[in-house]
């Protein structure tokens, strides 16, 4: 049984922030995206639970991060952050 995708939302900040990425980063970062449509928590990308958070996790695109929220009750997904690990986090 194959359960619905996810809907994934980027919040307008967040699209600011890939809009500025280099084009090949937007690509994989686009492709991630579709991945967390199907399965939030997969394995084939690198996801990690932010600390200190119930449901935000962030994923690793070569030395950058995206960091998103989880809502399981309603099937979605919402892109809070993009951005290069080292500005991601502040």
């Amino acid at each position: 049984m194959s359960q619905k995708p996810y809907e994934v939302v980027f919040k307008k900040s967040a699209v600011k922030e890939l809009q500025a990425l280099p084009q090949k980063i937007q690509q994989k970062i686009l492709d991630a995206v579709q991945l967390l449509s199907l399965n939030p928590y997969t394995e084939l990308l690198q996801i990690k639970k932010m600390k200190g958070a119930e449901s935000l996790y962030r994923v690793r695109i070569q030395d950058y991060r995206m960091i998103y929220l989880i809502e399981n009750k309603i099937i979605k997904v919402t892109i809070i952050k993009i951005g290069h690990r080292g500005e991601v986090y502040e």
